[in-house]
């Protein structure tokens, strides 16, 4: 399960680029009761996502020709060599290791199929203030182009774990853990097979909900869109997918309690 102890490999951080700060605030506020505090004059507009009165994420000026995407952000105690080891597996570097204002320290990386991520080295800021609980983030989830080159990436990068799970009859999932602690309590998310071939490797935020249905409302309310509609997933729970006003995908999910 996902905490705020943050481990090294664990997600810690998600923001997401917009290329209308306002208006994106105000959407999530509609389906999650989220609200904006700005994190600054000096960081172009970037600010946090906070439910009652806590960090769950961010919103950040949408850099030129980029599609609007939730970035997840990995737990890594040392940042330039967490790269240097991304690089010599096959990832590419698309925003090479910097000081963010005495908070952390941070890059930005593709795996070798595409999928973007960051890297977080924790300064003042450890990482979200809530995770696991209603309307937080609680499951991050790839979807690759390759499940076993993708998992290996992760394993030389992080040392994860991996257990696999089929949901239903000949649907292949692998269930992600940190590379220390207990395997089942430290998973974090999962890695999947793309839906369709024209679908991008990618990451994506699950939060948590406890009333799925009431959430698909207020979003497709608020302008966004159903990806997936909610279903039942034996031994999972209640998931659906949606896309926010800019189309940024992202995940429901109420799930079963653990037997």
């Amino acid at each position: 399960m996902l905490t705020t102890d943050f481990p090294a490999g664990s997600p810690c951080w998600i923001d997401l680029g917009s290329p209308d700060i306002p208006a994106t605030a105000e959407f999530y506020d509609k389906v999650f009761g989220w609200t904006f505090q700005s994190a600054g004059p000096e960081t172009g507009g970037y600010g946090f996502l906070q439910l009652d009165g806590k960090t769950v994420g961010a919103v950040g000026p949408l850099d030129e020709g980029d599609q609007s995407t939730w970035t997840t952000y990995f737990r890594t105690p040392d940042v330039d060599a967490a790269v240097k080891t991304a690089e010599q597996a096959g990832g590419t570097v698309l925003v090479p290791p910097m000081d963010v204002m005495g908070e952390g320290r941070f890059a930005q990386v593709t795996d070798p199929q595409g999928a973007r991520f960051a890297l977080w080295e924790a300064g003042n800021t450890k990482g979200l203030d809530a995770v696991s609980t209603d309307r937080t983030m609680c499951w991050s989830e790839l979807h690759t182009s390759d499940q076993d080159a993708g998992f290996a990436f992760y394993e030389t990068l992080f040392g994860w774990r991996v257990e696999n799970f089929e949901p239903s009859p000949g649907m292949s999932y692998r269930v992600i853990s940190t590379a220390e602690g207990d395997q089942q309590e430290t998973s974090f998310g999962g890695i999947a097979p793309v839906m369709d071939a024209a679908q991008p490797s990618a990451w994506t935020p699950y939060f948590a909900a406890d009333d799925v249905d009431a959430l698909i409302a207020k979003a497709t309310a608020a302008g966004g869109t159903v990806l997936m509609p909610a279903a039942d997933v034996e031994n999972v729970g209640r998931i659906a997918w949606l896309a926010d006003p800019n189309g940024a995908p992202f995940a429901l999910i109420k799930g079963e309690p653990r037997q």
